[in-house]
């Protein structure tokens, strides 16, 4: 760390004293493995993978601060190359001790679950930040009641279809209702402009024309469906669809997984009014704001219009009905199953085994689904700001247009020239109430 901060400071290197200091370092590690060998410490397998990301990340600064010099410095170059060598070599093999021998984790294996739990505080401070005045409980509470009401409503819909109660059942006959292989992207492309004549005929928000014809499709890598088993979208909408070199189990799920009812329901999310319109109207109205970026914004829309579009009946069958509630569900459970995960309550094989019961998905997509949220990238709050994003806008809709004076299209219209802002300082926005430098967080958008 010494020689990355001298580099920072411009301070003079020295290759004797470098070279001392790296050599010294390899010596240090190799005790350090030595004195973890003895003691065998108990480490979970989450924290031994943080342990090694952090060591591969000082190599690789020390790699790019070691380039600066050789070469360039003769007397760096004599001093230092063979510590340096030692010292990367080191390195690397610390990391794979530190995973492999004290985590257990297989680096062969590219199924395994390796999530990181961050804790209640860090929640707190995570939902202050994205101006949420909600605790974790709370939203748990939020997620399980809407879920109740998916339960409810997947079951009425189930009657109707001939399965009685049984959702599941229901759920398992819309399944077979997929494209043929190779007919996934023209099933996609109609129920695009399906959605779009559905929001037009009834003059619910602008669709610039530019915005209709320049999205594009695209198919998703097999690797890629690991953490990704249904489409996403924006601009480019990428397909999830089996492939050639799938396993015939996993071609299945896929299948299913992809069927028209649920991409019915969620196409239009990933499109226009959804992702892409919202992205093409960020490009020209307040772009400044990007620097606020917050998903319960970004996300939040997109799902809004899932909740819209239940309520102006834009499903046609129970089958569609079935199709909208099983994303409906994901977005409840993806709350609590977040959530619970970083409190500590939820193992990655709970969160699975919850999705595959409660929501009905396939099992091979619910690991994919459990896989992106704990370790694709993503935030601790991401998979929340779905439902509770979506749940905001609601309210925001009841509070400006059902109970205030706003039309249906200049509404929408004003959330997307507003820019990607907390949904609280849109809310303030939209009311034209003055934002103090410190404003608390307060919008208390479900009592």
């Amino acid at each position: 760390m010494q020689l990355l901060e001298d580099r920072v400071a411009r301070r003079s290197v020295l290759g004797e004293q470098c070279a001392q200091v790296m050599h010294d370092a390899v010596l240090a590690m190799k005790e350090q493995r030595k004195a973890f060998g003895e003691t065998s410490p108990d480490l979970r397998a989450t924290t031994a993978n943080r342990a090694a990301e952090g060591v591969e990340s000082l190599r690789r600064s020390l790699r790019n601060w070691f380039q600066d010099h050789d070469g360039y410095d003769p007397d760096f170059a004599w001093w230092c190359r063979q510590p340096w060598k030692a010292l990367d070599q080191e390195m690397s093999d610390y990391a794979a001790f530190l995973r492999e021998e004290l985590g257990g984790i297989d680096p062969e294996d590219e199924d395994q679950l390796l999530g990181d739990p961050i804790g209640r505080d860090s929640l707190l401070e995570a939902l202050a930040y994205e101006r949420i005045a909600y605790t974790p409980e709370e939203l748990i509470a939020i997620g399980e009641r809407e879920l109740a009401w998916c339960m409810e409503e997947r079951r009425r819909a189930a009657g109707e279809m001939g399965f009685g109660e049984d959702w599941k059942a229901a759920q398992e006959a819309v399944k077979e209702i997929h494209a043929r292989p190779g007919g996934q992207s023209e099933m996609i492309r109609a129920l695009a402009e399906e959605a779009v004549v559905f929001l037009q005929e009834r003059d619910l928000v602008t669709i610039p024309p530019l915005a209709e014809e320049v999205w594009r499709m695209d198919m998703m890598s097999l690797q890629r469906q690991k953490y990704t088993p249904y489409f996403t979208g924006g601009e480019v909408i990428s397909i999830a669809y089996p492939m050639e070199e799938m396993e015939h189990g996993d071609k299945r799920m896929a299948m299913r997984g992809n069927n028209e009812p649920y991409s019915r329901a969620t196409v239009h999310h990933e499109l226009i009014p959804g992702h892409h319109l919202q992205g093409y109207m960020s490009q020209r109205w307040n772009p400044h704001r990007r620097m606020f970026y917050t998903t319960f914004l970004v996300e939040g829309w997109a799902l809004y219009w899932e909740l819209r579009l239940w309520d102006l009946d834009f499903h046609q069958t129970p089958e569609d009905r079935i199709g909208m509630l099983f994303w409906r569900s994901h977005r409840c459970a993806r709350i609590l199953f977040s959530l619970k995960f970083h409190l500590g309550e939820w193992t990655p094989e709970q969160c699975i085994d919850f999705l595959v019961d409660q929501v009905g998905h396939e099992r091979r997509n619910a690991t994919a689904e459990v896989r992106r949220s704990i370790q694709g990238g993503y935030g601790p709050l991401y998979q929340c700001a779905y439902m509770i994003g979506g749940l905001q806008l609601r309210s925001l809709h009841q509070e400006m247009v059902l109970e205030g004076s706003w039309s249906e299209k200049d509404f929408h219209d004003a959330i997307l020239h507003a820019g990607p802002i907390p949904n609280e300082f849109l809310r303030a926005e939209m009311l034209g109430a003055a934002v103090p430098k410190e404003m608390s967080v307060s919008w208390r958008f479900d009592d």
